[in-house]
């Protein structure tokens, strides 16, 4: 084993720390916390949690899980299903999980992912006991060489008590050499200087996380492969809301306000914003720079069709048409791509320096322009804040897509009040539907609404919400009229006749 070994475990003083994953699960006491590696499904441990939930279903004991962003079946819907999970933090897309969340059953910290490694560095959270992280090798220095996601790891290695590697021997080899891990030294006065980062395709940091090999307590082995994120072919009205977004890009071009190049380019994660990725194919934008977070299939075919000439983000979120061909992609483009931590990637004055152009989807957007991300109906939680946020604020433009309507017409998307404010309207530019889209700078709160109800409303809804508005107006008036009786009126509606629309 340890011949066979050697050419992903390249430092001979880690070759003697190989263990099962049984034995590594073993060393978990209840109430740990564990940082472990992964983002939207790529670079999460896979034989480890699974060995632990396993454990958990004959023991009793609750750990801390803290990750990068969402996991998979092989973390989070192990490890839920187990019952095993105390608190996670920062991001979930796991519905078994969700579930006990919004039961109570398990808490939740749902934060800007650029501010999850500040917090574990300032120690308001719990420490991490393990740090648990996938790697395609282990360097002749003794660095990790992460696979399809850098997320947290860093912070997590950093700082963790101890540390297991799962060594993924399917990982492609061209994983080595992608990643740029950068870690800014501690906040505070001549303890943090500029990142060096003025263009996103400098390199600034090491290829790999550096680790005090003390603190590595066991290599465990996998060859589970990476699991594909499920991504829909657009419809109809997805593909018209990456029209009406292209629309608005080319328009700012027109006036001059964007080069054709447009700015560095941010997207959300989800079938939407694949549809905008794709549309831009035609669109007659070249040279295309993307600084986002998460790297879905659109992007790779648009540095296929030479529109896209360079990519950063902190991980992968790939069908499985992309995952069957990642090792020769990877090949491919490894002069074209980096991966970074995500408290580089989601950086507010990197964003701000580079002057990204944002996208991400919205749950429910108020005609005032505040936009819910995560909670249904203002109390049950959907996935998480993620990213939108350290754009959202940041950006040289922020849009935010989202349906319409949703359940065959009985749901607004757009609405008096939302229920659950993520983004205020200070932080949103523009606001695109199926319908249209609304450019909201320059306008007061009044003008807003207008906009918003005539471009962005499903006609099912506009006539409803204009009364509202116009009501709101004439009985409370004020900078921004609202009718606290009435805001959340068609929620209501909603929670006893399932439809928002009014009688």
């Amino acid at each position: 084993m340890t011949q066979d070994l050697s050419k992903f475990i390249r430092n001979a003083a880690f070759l003697d720390k190989v263990v099962s994953a049984e034995e590594a699960a073993s060393w978990i006491d209840d109430g740990m916390t564990l940082g472990m590696s992964g983002f939207t499904l790529f670079g999460e441990p896979k034989e480890f949690p699974m060995a632990l939930a396993e454990r958990g279903k004959k023991e009793k004991f609750k750990v801390n899980l803290f990750t990068g962003a969402s996991m998979g079946p092989a973390a989070d819907g192990s490890m839920a299903e187990a019952g095993i999970i105390n608190l996670r933090f920062p991001y979930n897309a796991n519905p078994i999980l969700r579930k006990q969340i919004n039961e109570g059953e398990a808490f939740y910290i749902d934060q800007h992912l650029s501010h999850n490694a500040e917090y574990v560095r300032q120690g308001v959270l719990p420490g991490i006991d393990y740090a648990i992280i996938e790697a395609a090798a282990i360097t002749e220095d003794g660095e990790i060489i992460p696979t399809g996601s850098v997320g947290n790891s860093p912070i997590y290695v950093e700082t963790a008590k101890h540390v297991i590697i799962e060594v993924n021997v399917s990982a492609p080899a061209a994983y080595e050499g992608m990643h740029d891990i950068y870690v800014p030294g501690p906040a505070g006065e001549n303890a943090r200087c500029d990142i060096p980062l003025c263009e996103i395709s400098q390199r600034i940091g090491s290829k790999g996380i550096k680790v005090d090999p003390a603190k590595v307590r066991g290599i465990v082995i996998s060859s589970q492969p990476d699991i594909p994120s499920p991504l829909f072919e657009p419809n109809e009205e997805t593909q018209q809301i990456a029209d009406n977004l292209l629309h608005f890009l080319h328009e700012e071009v027109r006036k001059g306000r964007l080069p054709n190049n447009l700015a560095p380019l941010q997207s959300g994660v989800g079938s939407v914003a694949n549809a905008v990725l794709n549309g831009m194919k035609d669109s007659g934008f070249k040279d295309i720079i993307v600084a986002s977070e998460v790297l879905q299939d659109g992007v790779f075919d648009l540095i296929d069709a030479g529109v896209v000439k360079f990519a950063a983000g902190t991980a992968l979120s790939l069908s499985k048409k992309r995952v069957d061909s990642l090792a020769e992609d990877l090949e491919k483009y490894a002069d074209k791509v980096v991966f970074r931590p995500q408290e580089i990637s989601n950086h507010p004055e990197l964003i701000r320096r580079l002057g990204v152009i944002s996208f991400n989807t919205a749950l429910e957007v108020d005609i005032y322009g505040n936009v819910n991300s995560t909670h249904v109906s203002g109390t049950h939680m959907m996935n998480g804040i993620g990213g939108s946020g350290d754009f959202a604020r940041n950006a040289r433009i922020t849009m935010f897509v989202t349906q319409s309507t949703a359940k065959g017409g009985a749901i607004s998307a757009i609405v008096p009040f939302v229920t659950h404010v993520d983004h205020t309207n200070h932080d949103v530019d523009v606001i695109i539907t199926e319908q249209g889209y609304a450019d909201l700078r320059g306008l007061a709160p009044r003008q807003a609404a207008e906009a918003i109800i005539e471009n962005c409303m499903h006609p099912s809804f506009k006539q409803q919400a204009r009364e509202y508005f116009e009501e709101a107006k004439a009985k409370r008036g004020g900078h921004t009229p609202h009718l606290l009786d009435k805001a959340f009126s068609w929620h209501i509606n909603l929670a006893e006749k399932g439809t928002m629309k009014l009688d």
